[in-house]
């Protein structure tokens, strides 16, 4: 889907700053939605309405939708997609004579839209003075409403903040775009104060979340920034709370805040009304993330537990790796001797993959990182003159721990093959492992640049050691393939195709 970036950079000449007060509107318009039951389209002009320092470019603009939101609350008026169309001719009308009057224009009859009776309304946007866009609430007249006080609170709340869009002062032009994500919805908890800062309306779950804080009585009638400030643990964010909702009465909006009771924790936003310049009182969102928090902090300590094991694992690889390899060195057989490296080389290589685990916030590691520590090791200990480089390029991604301990043992043993056998004794050269990857599979080359293979050499029955672990780890772990052919400019590669997806 084309995003609202790129529909204003391609279809109009409107500066950077004027966008991003239009991602600020699309940022609070969820709320907007909700408590409108109605859907909201953001129309641009497709001609600057003030090039000509008049009106007469409004009188013939033409406009192009290109921002959409549903509400959660009620029906959608628009079950279509409406982004990138332009206005239709029935529609141009209205818009153009909101950008000319600079209000909100309402119209006089419901039209029909796919069967469905819909009214609408257009709301200039004012940015600096200027109108820049406009927003469309259309609402979905086939269901017929009840009023309740929960939708005249909601109606009269989104209504305030419609004006202050007219007036330029709603969103705030301090904010980043995008600064709502992550706020309270209306839905999560809604609480309307008067001028005074006492409590208006408060919705069902708003009472629900301030019992669940500890608030034993209703909130109706009562100072909300006491009864707050009362409720929270913390005295800097009590005070903290207390000032927000304050300072969102005197016209100054907050960002979410989350402050913790005695048994719950609450996610709070205060935001000012103040249509046509005066004090309407405030708005007051909170959201209860007990359950959520609590889910997280069981995550965090599963995760550290995870990481501990494999924190452990390491440490006890690491520890059979030593014993092995004071067992080696003790060994009056050199045969004895090069098998326990090996098996001090593979165990250690393991071992690497859980250190990666143990510093991961995921059960993935992160190949590109990994691969240079372990593969440039293995030289050392290939043969005592060996003097062949290994090189590893990037692109592996991550892979879930099931993959990569086999496949980083797989390339381990095709190194220390490609070390021990391409080269002759004291000759230079070069291992390089490149991988391919695409969104099913991950293909990785291990090339050097030795003499090649022996003309007698089966790879598929081969009976070493190192070729043998690669080939069950391909088949049983990986599922993967591998082809080991001779290079065009002399040497070997082995070319590894690893699925990464079940497609």
């Amino acid at each position: 889907m084309t995003t609202l970036s790129e529909l204003l950079a391609e279809h109009t000449t409107m500066d950077g700053d004027t966008a991003d007060h239009l991602q600020r509107v699309v940022g609070e318009w969820q709320l907007l939605a909700d408590m409108s039951f109605a859907d909201f389209l953001l129309w641009v002009p497709l001609d600057d309405l003030h090039a000509s320092g008049d009106s007469g470019r409004a009188s013939t603009a033409q406009f192009l939708c290109v921002a959409q939101a549903r509400p959660t609350t009620a029906p959608t008026a628009h079950p279509d997609d409406v982004v990138g169309r332009r206005a239709a001719t029935v529609e141009v009308g209205q818009l153009r004579r909101a950008v000319q009057e600079g209000r909100i224009c309402r119209d006089d009859d419901p039209r029909w839209h796919l069967e469905v009776p819909v009214r609408r309304e257009t709301i200039p946007v004012r940015y600096r003075g200027r109108t820049v866009a406009v927003l469309s609430r259309d609402t979905n007249l086939s269901t017929p409403r009840v009023p309740s006080p929960l939708e005249i609170a909601y109606l009269g709340s989104a209504s305030d903040l419609c004006q202050m869009i007219v007036d330029g002062t709603f969103p705030p032009q301090s904010g980043p775009p995008g600064s709502a994500e992550g706020s309270p919805r209306a839905g999560d908890g809604l609480v309307r104060l008067d001028v005074h800062g006492n409590v208006a309306y408060a919705s069902p779950n708003a009472l629900s979340a301030y019992h669940r804080m500890g608030h034993a009585s209703d909130v109706a009638g009562a100072d909300l920034t006491t009864v707050t400030k009362a409720l929270v643990l913390d005295p800097f964010d009590a005070k903290e709370v207390a000032v927000r909702i304050a300072d969102a009465l005197e016209g100054t909006p907050s960002s979410r805040m989350e402050v913790k009771g005695r048994r719950a924790t609450m996610l709070v936003r205060a935001l000012p009304l103040r249509p046509r310049g005066d004090a309407a009182g405030a708005l007051v969102l909170v959201r209860d993330v007990t359950d959520l928090r609590r889910r997280d902090a069981a995550l965090l300590s599963k995760d550290a537990t995870i990481r501990e094991i494999h924190h452990r694992v390491k440490n006890n690889l690491q520890t059979v790796a030593a014993l092995l390899r004071l067992q080696g060195r003790r060994s009056e057989y050199p045969e004895t001797s090069r098998a326990l490296e090996e098996a001090v080389r593979r165990v250690t290589s393991i071992a690497l993959v859980h250190e990666a685990l143990a510093y991961s916030v995921a059960e993935n590691v992160a190949l590109d990182e990994l691969l240079p520590k372990v593969l440039p090791a293995i030289r050392d200990g290939a043969t005592t003159e060996a003097k062949a480089r290994v090189r590893v390029e990037t692109g592996f991604g991550s892979l879930p721990a099931e993959k990569a301990t086999p496949l980083v043992l797989v390339l381990a043993e095709l190194v220390h093959n490609a070390l021990a056998h391409a080269y002759d004794p004291g000759v230079a050269g070069e291992v390089v492992v490149s991988p391919n990857r695409s969104a099913k599979r991950l293909e990785v080359s291990v090339a050097d640049d030795g003499h090649g293979m022996p003309p007698e050499f089966d790879f598929e029955k081969s009976k070493g050691l190192g070729l043998q672990i690669v080939r069950t780890l391909l088949t049983s772990e990986l599922e993967a393939t591998i082809s080991v052919t001779d290079r065009e400019t002399g040497g070997t590669v082995a070319l590894i195709s690893v699925p990464l997806s079940g497609g």
